[in-house]
């Protein structure tokens, strides 16, 4: 046997815990970046640093706010596509003024979801640079 295999981890430590230590002590390896509870265990045993999983707050509530902003922006865009497609068939200049008396909303829209978008980005920003 070569010297490398020696050195491997070959020695077992088993304990045991009540159910309620069990349980602290999965939560507390998962919110480590760990992936072994053997890796986890064996560094807070050894008092060497354990690596903790950060969530920013902040980005997530920035998100949850965005997403709807998102599926509402893809629904004025396919809107928008739908009626320049309809557009380009026009050739009067009457029916185009029609076009854009019809679709001004749409535009109106666009224009409020793009104002939306910037003061919830100045608004991270803001909360972002503070921290």
């Amino acid at each position: 046997m070569s010297e490398k295999n020696i050195n491997k981890e070959r020695c077992w430590i088993s304990f045991r815990v009540k159910p309620e230590e069990y349980e602290k002590i999965h939560k507390l390896f998962r919110a480590t970046t760990h992936r072994k509870l053997s890796e986890y265990a064996r560094k807070v045993l050894l008092n060497k640093p354990v690596t903790i999983k950060y969530r920013n707050a902040s980005i997530d509530e920035f998100l949850t706010d965005m997403i709807p902003v998102k599926n509402e922006l893809n629904a004025i865009g396919k809107n928008l596509n739908q009626a320049v497609k309809k557009l380009h068939t026009i050739d009067r200049s009457d029916e185009v003024k029609i076009w854009l008396l019809l679709n001004e909303k749409l535009i109106e829209n666009i224009h409020l979801k793009i104002q939306e978008i910037k003061s919830k980005i100045i608004q991270q920003k803001d909360r972002w640079s503070q921290e």
